[in-house]
């Protein structure tokens, strides 16, 4: 007898089950050694609980047979595969349902990864419902007009299916538990004391998505302030929540009972980090942090100890927002629309330029340690900030400083504006992701301001794609202050964020 299921992996697959004379176990269809190793947990879990593979010779097709199977998510659709073709369960409704699971030896189910790319799919295929671990089912149930039935054993599974029991079905309200989620930061500005220059600095990088590095001895509060980014940026959407849920669901970074993610996500991996695992990749290609970061916040600390490689794979996405992970059979797109927030010393030693220590490099260090990254990867980096360090006064001062709410809302406002004026541009929702060509639109100066445009771009000589940064910013700048045009006063700002391009500042 030959019974079909479906799962999913890259895409939809078809399970085949054949059940006939002889007594050998066949799993074809490119399974790796988890798949392959199925049969000892199906077999160990159906035994425990009155059941068993029967003594035949039983086929078992993944099709399409020339995709790898991965992982051991595919031990539940396998097991009901079998009882099903030797008509140890009724095999009616089993074809009506997207199946996936993995079994333990005492018949539970454990959680799976992608449990919401997988209820996504089962929709969009037609199917009746979803059968996967009861962890899982708050994940899957965000999907509507699909049928969510999270299991905690097989044998809640096979009642199912024979009729003897039904599946609690799992209902979600999507938006009330999405709202409920919102504005949960717990890091606030207001925490920080003095640093009035840097907190603009991250309101602009916040408004117009724009990338940023602060500079600074140790000490001086750079990965605090970095840290608070999250919390001015304005809320996730319902559907950016949606897009960064299937990401962290595909990588298997969600909790049990998870639904949608509310907070923009803070990314911020160690400087030993490898090129994969910060772009994506591997065998079978996962999202990596940049794509962890989508519509979030990624934080590089102390930039110039990633290795060299690391940084320079960070330069197509930054401009694409998008990394593409290419393999002999297939091709994966994963979204990168993060904001780069990054930090470092000025020097090995941490205090070049320091008012009262004295730096102990030896001459040439410090532009040998700037040149550990790329010019054109600086040249992507919107704003480039000094950080100081913060005064007795102000450390011991009681007032305090203005809070992330605060800022958020003038940062949303200027958004606002943004998204009004980018409403036709398709894939533009801040000034940092426009075109060269559309800065001749929307970024027009007047002859003040181109002036002093061409004074800075000739002294600091600085490139094309700086001349472009510098536009985006000024645009940014002037939405904050509701200014249709842009005048010589945001370029000048804008210019004072190119710290780096300055000649003879390293010295």
């Amino acid at each position: 007898m030959v019974v079909q299921l479906v799962v999913f992996m890259l895409q939809l697959l078809l399970y085949e089950v054949d059940v006939a004379q002889g007594i050998k176990f066949f799993l074809v269809g490119l399974p790796d050694n988890a798949v392959k190793e199925s049969e000892q947990r199906i077999r160990a879990a159906l035994k425990n609980n009155g059941y068993r593979i029967p003594g035949k010779k039983i086929t078992i097709n993944m099709a399409p047979a020339d995709i790898r199977k991965e992982g051991s998510a595919y031990d539940l659709p396998l097991a009901i595969g079998i009882l099903s073709a030797s008509q140890q369960i009724k095999s009616d409704k089993v074809g009506k349902y997207l199946i996936m699971g993995e079994l333990s030896l005492d018949c539970g189910l454990q959680a799976i990864k992608g449990a919401l790319p997988i209820a996504v799919k089962a929709r969009e295929e037609g199917y009746k419902g979803i059968i996967l671990p009861k962890q899982n089912a708050r994940e899957a149930a965000i999907v509507s007009d699909l049928e969510v039935l999270g299991a905690e054993n097989i044998l809640e599974v096979i009642n199912f299916f024979n009729g003897n029991k039904k599946l609690e079905l799992t209902k979600i309200d999507t938006r009330a538990d999405f709202y409920a989620g919102l504005n949960n930061n717990i890091a606030d500005f207001a925490d920080v004391k003095g640093q009035e220059n840097i907190k603009r600095a991250l309101e602009i990088a916040a408004a117009g998505g724009h990338n940023v590095i602060m500079i600074g001895p140790p000490g001086a509060g750079k990965t605090m302030l970095a840290k608070r980014m999250s919390g001015i940026l304005p809320p996730l959407t319902l559907a950016e929540a949606l897009e960064t849920t299937k990401i962290h669901s595909v990588a298997g970074r969600m909790s049990d009972n998870d639904t949608l993610m509310t907070s923009r996500p803070f990314r911020s991996p160690h400087h030993t980090i490898s090129d994969v695992a910060l772009v994506g990749g591997g065998t079978n290609p996962q999202p990596g942090e940049i794509s962890l970061a989508h519509n979030g916040v990624l934080f590089l600390d102390e930039l110039p100890e990633f290795k060299r490689t690391v940084l320079e794979v960070m330069r197509q996405p930054l401009e694409d927002r998008v990394v593409t992970i290419s393999r002999a059979k297939s091709t994966v797109d994963y979204p990168a629309s993060f904001m780069l927030v990054s930090s470092m010393n000025p020097c090995p030693c941490g205090y070049y330029n320091h008012p009262e220590k004295d730096c102990l490099c030896p001459p040439g260090m410090v532009q040998k340690y700037l040149n550990k990254i790329s010019v054109p990867l600086f040249d992507r980096i919107d704003l480039h900030v000094e950080v100081t360090l913060v005064s007795f006064d102000e450390l011991a001062s009681k007032a305090k400083g203005e809070n992330s709410a605060e800022i958020r809302e003038r940062v949303i406002e200027a958004r606002e504006v943004q998204e009004k004026r980018y409403s036709k541009a398709k894939g533009v929702h801040a000034n940092a992701q426009i075109s060269t060509k559309q800065l001749q639109q929307y970024c027009v100066l007047n002859s003040e301001s181109q002036q002093m445009l061409k004074m800075a771009m000739e002294k600091l000589n600085l490139s094309a794609r700086a001349y472009d940064r510098i536009l985006k910013v000024a645009r940014t700048i002037a939405d904050l202050e509701k200014s249709n045009s842009i005048t010589s006063n945001h370029i000048a700002e804008a210019i004072q964020y190119r710290s780096l391009d300055r000649e003879g500042w390293a010295g």
